[in-house]
């Protein structure tokens, strides 16, 4: 490696390690701001149409999460292809995560997300609510859910598409 490239591998390291723990972070303090607002549109609001607020601060802090997962998961495979040879921590790790792809966490911490989506329509039903009321907004809340499905499925495949490309870039003339 040339000292230059040497230099792009250390700055890459350390955009992940940075991102990586500012995606726990924004996700810890993204929930705390996210609980105080269903309590207090719980304690203050009587209108269901209310939860939607804190839904979109839930679902602010998830896209956060996710850009930078997958900002992070990037730059990742980039320095699997460009910067190592055979081996190294990155293909060690994407073996590990084949391996074994029931012991790792969540990344995306998507299973809270969606526990959260549906701790925050219990507002709703305290409202007493008409049917139109229930079906807006609980529509609402289900699109988010359906949100954090599907980029949780991205993100699984993620790894190995982003690896793909990185090495048809590599092997272009």
């Amino acid at each position: 490696m040339t000292p230059r490239e040497q230099e792009e591998y250390r700055a890459l390291r350390d955009t992940i390690r940075e991102r990586g723990t500012a995606r726990v972070w924004i996700f810890v303090a993204g929930v705390v701001a996210w609980a105080g607002l269903v309590i207090a549109t719980a304690a203050l609001a009587a209108l269901p149409v209310t939860t939607l607020l804190p839904l979109l601060v839930l679902a602010a802090v998830f896209e956060a999460v996710f850009s930078l997962h997958t900002g992070v998961e990037r730059i990742g495979r980039y320095l699997q292809v460009f910067a190592e040879e055979t081996t190294g921590w990155e293909h060690t790790a994407m073996a590990y995560g084949r391996a074994y792809r029931s012991a790792g966490t969540d990344p995306l911490f998507a299973m809270v997300f969606v526990v959260a989506a549906f701790l925050n329509f219990v507002p709703v039903l305290v409202a007493e609510p008409v049917a139109l009321e229930v079906g807006v907004i609980g529509t609402i809340h289900v699109l988010f859910v359906v949100r954090v499905l599907m980029a949780r499925h991205a993100a699984g495949r993620q790894r190995a598409a982003d690896l793909e490309r990185f090495q048809t870039l590599k092997n272009k003339p």
